[in-house]
């Protein structure tokens, strides 16, 4: 890739409209003075626990891959306003296979391919912009890699004692990329993560006569599709930090309820749910895993709200969807659907017992063997029930569960599940004969989420069920005989909930 890429012209132009503002010192005298005199000793880098386990990963990569080389972008910076970023977030690929997780080194690359003497055996190097000397500009100069801007970066050696992967300067890898490419030896990147890389590699196919066009990007996009459905089974490491993330976002909701009185004196009372939820999802974790959602009275039937400038008003209900990221960067995804003054109004309960019941439902038939696709129909069985119920239907629950009817589906527009993990709707570019239509095996994670949603201006339902949004979420681990519900000590039960905030709030 040369200097007239439209992303170097790009930089380039942000740079220069930064030095028109710029007041830093530019003496010899200065330069001089700051590369002197600075305690250099590097404390002991650790290896890391996920270390022992990438490995497999990447072996299990190369197989499906044989004769290619390989290669995961961490992702470029996102400009938020002018000169300032959002909070970088490594690509999940990227983070999967190096172990690397939270802000880590934004503009890296990990390179893997099968070794010569074993093509079993995966050799993969991180390639990385190591810290630079004081005596360089980008020491004190550069915003975005000067370690008196963002902090000290790590050597070469120090990230390849931590995650247990051969490491190299980002400079040296068009150079890696391009080594015997051509008939014996394939190159691929995942795209649309950073286009500086991408650009780099499509240069090096079109000069070794690789394939272009449609058929490159299918290549290409087969390494995104592979690199999505191996995550869908965890391995130790992944439970273990999934167990983390769950753990983290229970506390998050214990400090939400403790709040709610808070919440509830403020004009925009949504806004203390999320902010009390960001909190401690910062301080026990990475962030948010996603965009929270506090959705109070009839906001609970947008199922996206994350607007959150609403009231939270005594006598109404609020759902909460929120999960925290750990630093491995996985994430848990919970919603409790409560009652804001700790007490359910008896059409409150009758809705939220009928969406429990659902939940409930396929607590009971979620095992190893059964398709994924079947959660979903599992839930829709009791919903359409409660619904017919309820006189809401314009049909029989045979033609409404038919595919050609699904008018249950006006107050439950989403589905029941999604697999959970590094992303929140994780494994998303899996195929379809890997996902819904695959069957549950052990170490699989992912939600149990049913829901009734009555809109508040929807005259097919009585009026004093509208407004009402109830979901339940809970995240899920397969076992070999069943399932085991992460989330369960957060109380589901109409009763546990409402000792459960009396208890907290005192």
């Amino acid at each position: 890739m040369n200097d007239t890429t439209p992303a170097k012209n790009a930089d380039a132009e942000i740079e220069e409209r930064k030095s028109a503002r710029s007041q830093r010192p530019t003496s010899q005298a200065f330069k001089e003075f700051i590369a002197k005199d600075w305690d250099d000793t590097l404390p002991p880098a650790k290896r890391r626990e996920v270390a022992d386990f990438t490995p497999a990963r990447l072996n299990r990569l190369v197989a499906e891959f044989p004769n290619t080389r390989l290669v995961f972008p961490a992702g470029v910076y996102k400009v938020r306003s002018n000169d300032t970023d959002y909070r970088f977030r490594p690509h999940t690929a990227f983070a999967y296979y190096t172990g690397l997780g939270t802000d880590e080194e934004p503009d890296s690359v990990l390179v893997v391919e099968p070794s010569r003497e074993d093509p079993a055996r995966a050799e993969a190097t991180y390639f990385f912009k190591p810290r630079a000397g004081r005596d360089t500009e980008e020491f004190y100069a550069d915003s975005r890699y000067g370690e008196l801007w963002v902090g000290r970066r790590p050597t070469l050696d120090e990230v390849e004692t931590r995650i247990g992967i051969p490491c190299a300067h980002i400079d040296t890898l068009r150079d890696r990329l391009a080594k015997d490419v051509g008939p014996e030896l394939n190159l691929l990147v995942v795209r649309d993560v950073d286009p500086g890389i991408e650009a780099m590699v499509d240069e090096v196919r079109g000069q070794n006569s690789l394939s272009t066009g449609e058929q490159a990007v299918a290549e290409h996009d087969r390494l995104a599709e592979f690199a999505s459905e191996q995550r869908l089974v965890k391995d130790e490491f992944e439970i273990g930090e999934m167990r983390k993330a769950v753990a983290a976002t229970i506390a998050g909701f214990e400090d939400v309820v403790r709040h709610l009185p808070r919440a509830v004196a403020h004009e925009r009372g949504e806004r203390v749910i999320e902010g009390v939820f960001e909190m401690t999802a910062r301080t026990e974790g990475n962030g948010v895993g996603y965009d929270t959602i506090a959705a109070a009275g009839p906001h609970a039937c947008t199922l996206h709200w994350i607007r959150n400038d609403g009231k939270v008003r005594e006598g109404e209900m609020v759902l909460i969807d929120a999960g925290v990221e750990v630093d491995s960067l996985y994430t848990a995804d919970i919603t409790r659907s409560i009652p804001i003054n700790g007490k359910f109004s008896p059409v409150q309960r009758k809705i939220y017992e009928a969406v429990l019941e659902a939940a409930d439902a396929v607590f009971a038939v979620a095992k190893p063997g059964m398709k994924f696709r079947e959660l979903h129909q599992t839930a829709m069985q009791v919903i359409v029930r409660k619904l017919d119920e309820w006189d809401l239907l314009p049909c029989s629950q045979e033609e409404s569960l038919s595919p050609d009817g699904q008018f249950h589906r006006r107050y439950m527009v989403h589905g029941t599940s999604h697999h959970l993990g590094m992303d929140v709707h994780d494994c998303a570019q899996a195929r379809r004969e890997m996902y819904l239509d695959a069957e549950l095996e052990p170490g699989m994670v992912f939600t149990i989420e049913p829901g009734l949603y009555f809109m508040e201006n929807d005259l097919t339902v009585p009026e004093e069920m509208r407004g009402i949004g109830v979901r339940i979420e809970d995240d899920v681990l397969v076992t070999e005989d069943g399932v085991e519900n992460l989330s369960a000590a957060i109380p589901r039960t109409p009763d546990e909930i409402e000792r459960w905030m009396a208890g907290l709030r005192g």
